[in-house]
């Protein structure tokens, strides 16, 4: 098997493991225990440190750190944390993604993660322990602080910022400079800081092939979860009527069902 193609100038750990079809631009540092699965690009002046998985057919950009220890102030290096890294990412200048605390390895093994297809934009930041599912988009200086969850096929605005423990529900939409303090269901759309609900995401709904059945349901949902004066209570025992003949409405009544240590944006 051929070597990966590596610019001389690039630096990279004897410990490291790196697919033979891996390439590694000029100035990059690569460190201990960094595992990169084939067809992935790394660009110049990239800094990857370990312990961090990286899989297949990525794109990384110049000026980019993933895997470096949590700016937590418990964190330390020699912990056994890490960051897993999916397949077909784009993950664009001067992203940052830090690896995960002890005070999440019981349950998610100190990892931060991050899926599969995503396109993560300049400067963005992912913190400690952020778990990050696929299809989404982090538009310019996105930031999440720690323990944030993802689902799939959100797309956060420039400048969205998601304070720590929060959870955004699949398909839910944060317009630019959003801030976020609470959970979001799916299919929500928020908008200013602090962010307040504003519709779903109907647009995105419809590009990506819902039924207007379901869209429908949706917005039931939402006039019930946001509109309807009643309180939590009250919604928690309605919804599940609702999401009877609907899966994504069961979608959001599942989200809200299992709670978070952060109340929901309302």
């Amino acid at each position: 098997m051929s070597a990966p193609l590596i610019h001389p100038t690039a630096i990279v750990s004897a410990k490291a493991q790196l697919h033979a079809s891996v390439k590694v631009g000029p100035y990059s540092v690569i460190g201990d225990h960094v595992s990169i699965d084939e067809g992935t690009v790394i660009g110049p002046h990239a800094v990857l440190a370990g312990p961090m998985k990286i899989g297949r057919n990525n794109q990384i950009f110049q000026f980019t750190s993933l895997g470096e220890v949590s700016q937590d102030k418990t964190a330390r290096q020699d912990e056994p944390t890490s960051v897993v890294i999916g397949d077909d990412n784009v993950i664009r200048e001067f992203v940052t993604i830090q690896r995960g605390t002890m005070k999440e390895y019981d349950t998610k093994q100190g990892e931060t993660r991050l899926g599969d297809r995503n396109l993560i934009m300049n400067y963005c930041h992912l913190a400690h322990d952020c778990i990050v599912g696929s299809d989404t988009i982090f538009a310019n200086n996105a930031s999440l602080a720690g323990h944030v969850e993802i689902q799939d096929f959100v797309i956060l605005g420039g400048y969205t910022l998601v304070y720590q423990f929060c959870r955004i529900g699949a398909h839910a939409f944060t317009a630019f400079s959003a801030g976020v303090s609470g959970d979001i269901p799916p299919f929500v759309m928020v908008q200013g800081n602090p962010a307040s609900p504003r519709g779903i995401n109907k647009e995105g709904l419809r590009r990506r092939g819902f039924a207007v059945t379901e869209i429908s349901a949706i917005e039931d949902a939402y006039k019930l979860i946001y509109r309807s004066g009643k309180v939590m209570s009250e919604v928690k025992a309605e919804l599940p009527m609702l999401a009877q003949n609907s899966s994504s409405v069961a979608l959001m009544n599942a989200f809200i069902a299992s709670g978070g240590k952060r109340p929901l944006q309302r």
